[in-house]
């Protein structure tokens, strides 16, 4: 099967959109990516975490043709990222945007239509991007939230076959919010592409069909939620029990605590031995469960090796 851009040219449906391949890059003495082999495949979320200083920015900039990799390579739509081609498929919302001020909402999603060759309507781009309340106001005069609301719908307005969003809902209340995952999960249902960065590990976790984990500039991990939340070892167990949280916390084999309402919620790697601890010292012990830890615990632990 083949998917045929609008250049006329045709690509292989089977390959990813986008990818690294063993890409470098140092900025002077730095490493940011150290060999990373990243990829993004047709139709799904990809969700790249990791901490401060992992290579997320850097892997993006190279995607996006912002910059070149020092050995290794960068692909788009199998081309250069920087060909026109390959920029016309694609929908950008990056953190530090620079828009004209003096320009409506209305004005700026026009504009920005104008460089694709089938875009949305505006008033469809407002629509999805629930800016539609925001379309005769200027730019300038638009809250943080408002603002980053406006930049999401000028980097859908273009219909893209891969959208890159770096961070979107930061500064968003959470109708906005809300708004912003509907009309993600309705882009990938439409077989829309995309990639997000967010520091919001529950963001990832509601939105993401896979999920790439970076550290020092390498990959660490990849795969569904699930699939990482399985290969770590931390488990939580939650129980209702008389034993004092403090006491708890003091066991050897815990790494956290709390008390969520009534349960006592345990964090740990040795959850047998928890288990064992809580019947011997609680006879009245119910509502005993051991599950997985939530993917915030996932990436704790695997970036954790690596800094280790």
């Amino acid at each position: 099967m083949t998917y045929q851009p609008e250049s006329g040219e045709a690509v292989d449906a089977a390959l990813p959109l986008a990818q690294l391949r063993s890409a470098h890059k140092r900025y002077g003495t730095t490493v940011a990516l150290d060999g990373l082999d990243l990829e993004v495949r047709r139709g799904e979320l990809l969700a790249v975490l990791g901490p401060n200083g992992a290579g997320k920015s850097t892997a993006i900039a190279l995607l996006l043709g912002l910059q070149r990799p020092d050995a290794g390579s960068a692909l788009l739509f199998g081309r250069a990222p920087h060909s026109l081609d390959a920029r016309r498929r694609i929908g950008v919302m990056m953190q530090e945007v620079a828009l004209p001020p003096e320009l409506r909402v209305r004005e700026l999603v026009d504009l920005t239509a104008s460089y694709y060759p089938s875009p949305h309507s505006v008033e469809e781009a407002l629509e999805l991007s629930g800016t539609r309340s925001l379309a005769d106001r200027f730019y300038s005069r638009l809250s943080g939230g408002q603002k980053r609301q406006v930049q999401f719908a000028l980097a859908i307005c273009g219909r893209p076959q891969l959208l890159f969003l770096d961070e979107p809902t930061i500064g968003l209340d959470v109708p906005a919010r809300e708004t912003m995952w509907r009309t993600i999960r309705r882009l990938v249902a439409g077989s829309c592409s995309v990639v997000l960065t967010t520091h919001y590990l529950e963001e990832a976790e509601a939105l993401a069909d896979r999920v790439a984990v970076l550290a020092k500039g390498r990959l660490v991990a990849s795969g569904s939620v699930a699939e990482l939340r399985s290969v770590v070892a931390r488990r939580q167990v939650a129980c209702l029990t008389r034993v004092p949280l403090e006491h708890i916390r003091s066991w050897a084999e815990v790494e956290t605590a709390w008390r969520d309402r009534e349960r006592t919620v345990i964090l740990t790697a040795e959850a047998e031995v928890i288990v064992r601890r809580l019947l011997g010292a609680d006879e009245q012990l119910s509502e005993l469960e051991v599950r997985r830890a939530g993917l915030a615990e996932a990436f704790a632990e695997l970036t954790q090796e690596v800094a280790a």
